[in-house]
C-alpha cells in the first residue's frame, strides 16, 4: 500500500502531501520534515530508493526523483515494488508535463486542485488505480468539461434569479 505521496522543492517546502492512513497535522509536518532531512542528505550518484523505517516505522520504503527544483517522493510498504513505484513516479510527471506543458513548481503552486484530480486517477486510497498516462488525462480532461458544464448551469441560474427578483 501507498502510505504518502509528497512533492517538495529543494528548499523543503511541501508543494503537495497526500498520506493516506490518518496521520495529525503536526505529525505531517514532522515526516515531511524528515523526508526532506533524509533527501537532501543523499548525493545525486546514489539510489533513489530508502528504508524509511526510523520515519515510518517497520517495512516502510520510499522511492523519490528530483526532476529541477522538485522532488516527487512515494512512500509505502513492503507489499509494493520499489521498481514499480519509480515508474508510478514517472507516469505522475508524465501526466503533469502533458497537463501543464512542461510542468515547473508554479504550475504546481497555482493548480493544486488539478493536481489533486490527477494523483487522485492514479493512487485512490493507497493503491494505484490506473498506470497510463493517456487514460488519466482523459480522465481529468472529462472531470474539467463536467465542472465547467455545471459552473456555467450555477451562472445561467444566478443570473435568472437575479432577472426574476427585479
Amino acid at each position: 500500500m501507498i502510505k504518502s505521496v509528497m512533492v517538495m522543492n529543494t528548499q523543503g517546502k511541501p508543494r503537495l502531501a497526500k498520506f493516506y492512513d490518518f496521520q495529525p497535522v503536526e505529525k505531517q509536518q514532522e515526516l515531511i520534515r524528515s523526508v526532506f532531512g533524509v533527501l537532501c542528505g543523499r548525493a545525486d550518484n546514489v539510489s533513489n530508493f530508502v528504508e524509511a523505517d526510523s520515519i515510518f516505522g517497520p517495512g516502510t520504503r520510499l522511492v523519490y526523483k528530483h526532476f529541477a527544483t522538485l522532488y516527487f517522493v512515494f512512500v509505502f510498504d513492503s507489499s509494493e515494488n520499489e521498481l514499480a513505484m519509480l515508474d508510478l513516479i514517472q507516469v505522475f510527471v508524465e501526466t503533469l508535463d502533458k497537463c501543464f506543458k512542461n510542468v515547473c513548481e508554479l504550475d504546481i503552486v497555482y493548480n493544486y486542485s488539478k493536481l489533486h484530480t490527477i494523483l487522485d486517477e492514479i493512487i485512490f486510497g493507497g493503491q494505484v488505480l490506473e498506470t497510463s498516462s493517456i487514460e488519466v488525462i482523459k480522465a481529468v480532461e472529462e472531470i474539467s468539461k463536467l465542472e465547467s458544464a455545471s459552473n456555467a448551469i450555477a451562472l445561467v441560474s444566478k443570473s435568472v434569479s437575479g432577472w426574476r427578483s427585479r
